[in-house]
Parts: C-alpha cells; sequence; structure tokens
C-alpha cells in the first residue's frame, strides 16, 4: 500500500505547535527557528486546504480542524515510536517521575524508600509540577512533550484529572473522596464540633487546586452530602494548593475540606482529625500517564506496578 502522506516534519511541527500553542516554543523543542516552523505549518495548510490555527495577537488557538486531526497525529507518532522501541536495545534504567506537589509531598515521598530498596538498579528523579493537574484547554501532558527514543532515560507523568490524554497510556491509581479535617485543638466548649451544623461557628478553608470548580468538590458539596442548612460555604480564605491548604489545617486555622488520602499520616500522628466521617468523591482520579512507547520498558513497569500496589494497600488500610 502507497501512503500519500504530507512530510513527516511538517506533521511533527503541526503536533508540536498544538501542544504548547506557539510557534516559538515549538521551535525550540524541534531545534529550528519559529520561521521555519511556521513555514512547514503554512505548507502543511496548504496540502489539507484548510487553516490549522488562528494566528491571535500573542497566541495560537486551534481550528476545529486541527483539534479532529491532533489525536490521530499523536496515536500515529506514538505508533512509530513503539515499532522502533520494540526493536532497539538499550539500557533503560533511568526514570523521571513529575507529579502534583501535594501528591508528591503528602502521599508518594514517605513510600518512596520501599520502591528504591526493591529496584536500585533504577535510577529515580522525582519532580513536582502543577502543571501534572488538568486545566480547561490544555494539552501539554508531559513536561518535555515528547519522547525521545535515543534518551535512556523514560519520563512519566503521575497526573491528576479525567484521565483522557490522547496519544498516552493512562492507568488509574485511585479516585479521591474528601472529608473535613481540622487540628484536635480547634473544638473547645465555646465552640464545639459535635454536628456538621456546628461548621457555621468555624472558619472554612478551601482549596482552589483545580480552576474548573466543577472537578473538585467545594464546601457547598460537602454540606448538602451532610444535610446541612444555614451554613454559609463560601467564606473563609482560600488556598492555590492542597499543601497549604492542610498546613492551615494542622495550624488550627480553621477547618478544611481534604483529601482524605492526602492527610492519614496526619491524622494517625494526631495532627489532625475528622470530625464527620461523611464524604464526597472527586470526580477526578490520580493516573499514571506514559507515552505507549515507553509503556513496557522494565523502570516503567517495575514503578507502575509497585504505585499500584501501593495504592491497593492504601485503600484497605484505609476502609
Amino acid at each position: 500500500m502507497t501512503y500519500r502522506l504530507p512530510p513527516l516534519v511538517a506533521l511533527r511541527a503541526f503536533e508540536s505547535a498544538c501542544r504548547h500553542l506557539s510557534f516559538k516554543k515549538a521551535a525550540e523543542e524541534l531545534h529550528v527557528t519559529p520561521a521555519a516552523v511556521s513555514q512547514q505549518i503554512k505548507g502543511l495548510e496548504s496540502y489539507l486546504g484548510v487553516t490549522l490555527f488562528r494566528r491571535l495577537t500573542r497566541a495560537l488557538e486551534l481550528t476545529e480542524q486541527a483539534a479532529v486531526m491532533l489525536p490521530k497525529i499523536r496515536e500515529g507518532f506514538e505508533c512509530l515510536a513503539t515499532a522502533v522501541e520494540m526493536t532497539r536495545q538499550t539500557p533503560n534504567d533511568g526514570l523521571r517521575v513529575t507529579t502534583p506537589p501535594s501528591f508528591a509531598t503528602r502521599w508518594l515521598v514517605h513510600r518512596l524508600p520501599r520502591f528504591l530498596a526493591a529496584h536500585p538498579e533504577i535510577e529515580l528523579r522525582l519532580a513536582s509540577s502543577p502543571d501534572t493537574v488538568d486545566r480547561p484547554g490544555e494539552t501539554l501532558v508531559l513536561e518535555s512533550g515528547s519522547v525521545d527514543l535515543r534518551d535512556a532515560a523514560t519520563e512519566v507523568a503521575i497526573r491528576y484529572g479525567s484521565g483522557v490524554y490522547p496519544g498516552y497510556r493512562a492507568e488509574k491509581i485511585f479516585a479521591p473522596d474528601y472529608v473535613p479535617v481540622c487540628s484536635p485543638r480547634l473544638a473547645g466548649p465555646d465552640r464545639p464540633l459535635d454536628t456538621p451544623a456546628d461548621l457555621a461557628r468555624h472558619l472554612l478553608i478551601h482549596d482552589e487546586t483545580i480552576l474548573d470548580g466543577d472537578k473538585q468538590p467545594n464546601w457547598g458539596d460537602w454540606l448538602r452530602a451532610a444535610g446541612v442548612e444555614g451554613v454559609d460555604a463560601r467564606r473563609g480564605p482560600r488556598f492555590s494548593n492542597a499543601v497549604l491548604a492542610v498546613q492551615a489545617a494542622v495550624d488550627g486555622h480553621g477547618v478544611a475540606l481534604a483529601m482524605r488520602s492526602l492527610v492519614e499520616d496526619d491524622v494517625a500522628a494526631g495532627r489532625l482529625v475528622i470530625p464527620f466521617d461523611i464524604a464526597v468523591l472527586s470526580p477526578y482520579a490520580y493516573f499514571m500517564v506514559m507515552p505507549e512507547a515507553v509503556a513496557q520498558r522494565s523502570a516503567v513497569t517495575a514503578f507502575r506496578e509497585w504505585l499500584l500496589e501501593e495504592a491497593e494497600k492504601a485503600g484497605a488500610e484505609a476502609s
């Protein structure tokens, strides 16, 4: 079969520009000039007979045709990379894992010694980034954005989001639930926390890690689940990530609505208590996301199996 395709270099420029929504950043990734990327895109648009980008003053925006084409282009590059990887023999003992800051700090780091002890041959690099939480209109899944199969090190991400990442394999780790937490010193005789309605006497702490409010449970959701009326769910300080919100609760500043999985150690140590064991489930979950081309590398397989085992163990202990 003869395949009638535009030049692969043009398709690669298109895929990179879609991820970055920038010709300049795509050029940096591909080690060419922005003018070269622009020329490749123009050639591809001429070949297809459609416009792929709306060129705004300081940004790019995908047209409907580009948005439809992008997932299949990504899948195609991943198939090519996978075919090369299947026949290429190289040591694959480096692993870079990028995670949300709160997941790294409050769930992953204290468990890592068990992985390192079981796999001393794997050189692990752990990084955290708020960009590993889904945001509206986002297209970048991994920090580097692309897979270089000449590199023995492998990059994967722990992502908090929907689990829909075209061109990547995503394996669900767990879906968290949210519970109220506070310092055991917070509730006194003058401000008891005997029933959920008592929250009216306390400051409510808000975690705004997710910009799309519909994707993260909030105090309004929890109060409805608890059957409570007459409590202003909007009052109280707001924090940009879960680490700050939980720390405010530990310090006794109020009651936070937090992921149960991220406060287990604080509860066990007595730094926090869960005054009411009423939970609301998050519509998002934690996923391990990786390019298909590297999903079977030994370091990736070892980390994935260990991570799922740890998540299962933590879930059993919490139930």
